[in-house]
């Protein structure tokens, strides 16, 4: 990794070093990562695959992401929250995911859960929105040193803590931060990565749903 977490490619971009040299991953860091979602299919498909990277590699997760999005309905959480016996089956048996029967379990319980969220939330955007951190949470400039010393934050600590009071699981504060990292909730895109420019215009248009809501 170089000192100062960046990378410029072959094609002139400056990037995030974490991102290395596959393209499936560069097209990830350059158009989603980091930009402000507030699709309830996409934020629930994100923290289901969050769960399911624990021990893997992101990377990993991406190249099996249209398995997975085939496997689970779209992610969408009313039709996944009514797998039964049957599907828990046929997905340990998808070779095309990752065939961990607790985090298949999880994702069934976790999209009953949503279910319950958007009752009392409205949306489940409204409610990971309101999660949004305060500005000083992350120092800045955003650096390497900084991404790699503090992979959970006071706020995605909250985060976790509201979703396992609600029954959520495989959702620790690490891979809550991870989810606020993508779906836009904080940029940080290294400084000096061409992208992170991009997402902070694509946060400036964004109407937060919980101001909304």
């Amino acid at each position: 990794m170089p000192e100062n977490g960046l990378r410029k490619g072959e094609d002139g971009v400056c990037r995030c070093a974490w991102v290395g040299d596959d393209p499936l991953y560069r097209r990830y860091h350059d158009e989603e990562w980091g930009r402000p979602v507030g699709d309830d299919d996409r934020l629930f498909e994100k923290i289901v695959l969050e769960g399911f990277q624990s021990g893997l590699s992101w990377l990993t997760i991406l190249k099996k992401r249209e398995n997975f999005r085939a496997a689970f309905a779209g992610f969408q959480p009313k039709k996944v929250a009514g797998f039964g016996e049957d599907d828990v089956q046929r997905l340990l048996s998808d070779a095309g995911i990752v065939r961990h029967q607790g985090k298949i379990r999880s994702a069934i319980n976790n999209a009953q859960r949503a279910l319950e969220l958007q009752q009392e939330a409205g949306s489940l955007a409204a409610f990971f929105w309101s999660f949004e951190p305060p500005q000083d949470e992350r120092p800045e400039p955003v650096t390497w040193d900084a991404l790699v010393a503090n992979p959970s934050t006071p706020t995605s600590k909250r985060l976790a803590k509201e979703l396992k009071k609600r029954g959520w699981s495989f959702v620790g504060p690490t891979t809550a931060y991870a989810f606020m990292q993508a779906m836009g909730l904080v940029n940080d895109h290294i400084e000096g990565c061409d992208t992170r420019q991009q997402c902070a215009d694509a946060r400036a248009q964004f109407s937060s749903p919980a101001a909304v809501g």
